[in-house]
């Protein structure tokens, strides 16, 4: 059953996603043109990347991003290996985080928030122990606690733990907190 309390924070936080969500993708819409109008010219269509992720719960949901490999196959019909169809513009959006861009959808559908664990593959799920499968009690999240203490530098296990702590203490503040993140500030990671 759902507490008056805990119902009252769900709406403050979409309230606090379409509040950033809406300007953001206002000022972004230009940048999402060309991005989309160059992933076009570069990799061809379809310019954005659907593919199942889990989110609240683990239940799957189409995460959206713009297309940053190509769809070159071998000769019996296979992709390339990803080393091999990750082309330089794709590496170029990726390490800029502008193939995110489009996940602002997921946030306006509510499938994602601002803030919250990223969403990992599905085939990771079988991989979680029980502790790490509460990450899935928060819905996923743009950015989130381990993107601005380390992100990908962190070990996998130091990442999922981080996204438990963030389930256990996620507030208005803290999501506040990881939007204003100074990215070059990395002296308030928690150690959890």
């Amino acid at each position: 059953m759902t507490t008056p309390e805990a119902n009252m924070g769900y709406r403050l936080k979409r309230v606090f996603d379409l509040c950033i969500a809406v300007p953001a993708f206002v000022v972004a819409a230009p940048i999402m043109l060309l991005t989309a109008m160059l992933v076009a010219i570069f990799l061809g269509r379809p310019v954005l990347f659907r593919q199942q992720r889990p989110g609240r719960n683990a239940m799957p949901f189409t995460i959206l991003k713009f297309r940053t490999m190509t769809q070159e196959v071998v000769e019996n019909g296979e992709l390339l290996p990803d080393s091999e169809h990750l082309t330089l513009f794709g590496r170029f959006l990726r390490s800029t985080s502008l193939d995110e861009l489009p996940e602002l959808v997921n946030v306006f559908r509510g499938d994602m928030r601002i803030v919250g664990p990223r969403p990992p593959l599905i085939r990771y799920l079988a991989r979680y122990s029980s502790a790490q499968m509460r990450r899935h009690e928060a819905n996923p999240g743009i950015t989130g606690w381990a993107q601005v203490n380390g992100r990908n530098a962190l070990p996998w296990d130091q990442r999922l733990a981080m996204d438990v702590w963030y389930v256990d203490h996620q507030s208005f503040w803290l999501d506040a907190k990881i939007v204003g993140h100074d990215p070059m500030d990395s002296s308030h990671a928690t150690r959890n």
